[in-house]
């Protein structure tokens, strides 16, 4: 397929593909009789995963470091494992700082839908005040 199609099946802009190929993140494509880049549908799942890794904030000098283990193939399943073991725990602390933040803006939220309700109870409870004609004053009011 040619990256146009790539960039529309993947979600990735055609400039990214071009970087991350650039850079070593995706295989060099085979290039079409036209010198075209012609990409197999396989690299849609490797493309997916940087997705993910890249969603999750891993960074790319270590998303490159995987893509390198993973080109040598066979021998580097322990030392993939382990970064992505590290990469999890990462997330998982960030996650758990999120859930904080959660509650935080929930308990904001609900005290705002209390303060609501309690202002349109207050506002139900006052009794209607009368207004003095317009020119009246106090006595001694200067």
């Amino acid at each position: 397929m040619r990256i146009g199609e790539l960039s529309k099946r993947s979600g990735f802009s055609a400039h990214t593909i071009r970087y991350y190929e650039r850079i070593g993140l995706l295989p060099h494509a085979d290039r079409d009789q036209s010198g075209q880049r012609d990409y197999d549908a396989s690299i849609l799942i490797w493309i997916e995963f940087l997705d993910r890794l890249k969603t999750t904030g891993m960074p790319i000098q270590e998303m490159l470091q995987y893509a390198a283990l993973r080109e040598r193939g066979v021998g580097t399943e322990a030392e993939r494992s382990a970064l992505l073991e590290q990469h999890r725990e990462r997330v998982r602390a960030h996650l758990t700082e999120l859930q904080a933040c959660l509650l935080v803006l929930d308990t904001k939220i609900a005290g705002y839908a209390g303060n609501e309700k309690r202002m349109k109870d207050y506002d139900a409870s006052i009794p209607e005040r009368r207004r003095k004609p317009a020119g009246t004053r106090q006595a001694g009011a200067r």
